[in-house]
């Protein structure tokens, strides 16, 4: 019973961070975001609430994952770095979706790719699978990063 809690806990956090960044997401998308001129292989607008769930699914199995390993030196590492990019996500949506700032959400994506990067190898030291969860979101940040590239090259 004590790992279904764990579990449960390390999905609602990583939820619970999806569900704040929507609250910035979803008033722009039917506005700022439609008015956007964007790339040809832009996900239609329906896409991104059930990825971004699963996505965010993903993050909580992983992250209990590593919790399970238990609290040492390396895990106490990941969670820190998992927080971070768990942060730069959010902050990734106030930036585009919430002050519509394209550009400082372009440079802010270019980190938290970065980090997930960082996460996805620490977690992966720890225990493979938790890294391996973690290679659809660094996938679809990629594409995202690519998206808000060209957004940012087509809306001057």
């Amino acid at each position: 019973m004590k790992n279904v809690t764990k579990l449960i806990i390390s999905i609602v956090i990583c939820e619970v961070i999806g569900l704040i960044g929507s609250v910035f997401t979803i008033p722009s998308i039917g506005s700022w975001y439609t008015g956007l001129q964007k790339p040809g292989f832009t996900p239609p607008n329906w896409a991104f609430a059930p990825v971004w769930t699963t996505l965010f699914l993903l993050m909580g199995i992983s992250l209990y994952f590593l919790v399970e390993k238990g609290i040492r030196r390396g895990v106490r590492t990941g969670l820190v770095i998992f927080g971070a990019q768990l942060a730069l996500n959010l902050i990734w949506s106030i930036l585009f979706f919430g002050l519509h700032n394209i550009f400082f959400a372009l440079v802010e994506i270019v980190v938290l790719w970065i980090v997930i990067l960082v996460t996805i190898i620490c977690f992966w030291r720890i225990r493979r699978v938790a890294g391996y969860l973690l290679v659809p979101y660094i996938c679809w940040v990629t594409v995202a990063a690519l998206l808000n590239y060209y957004i940012w090259i087509l809306n001057p």
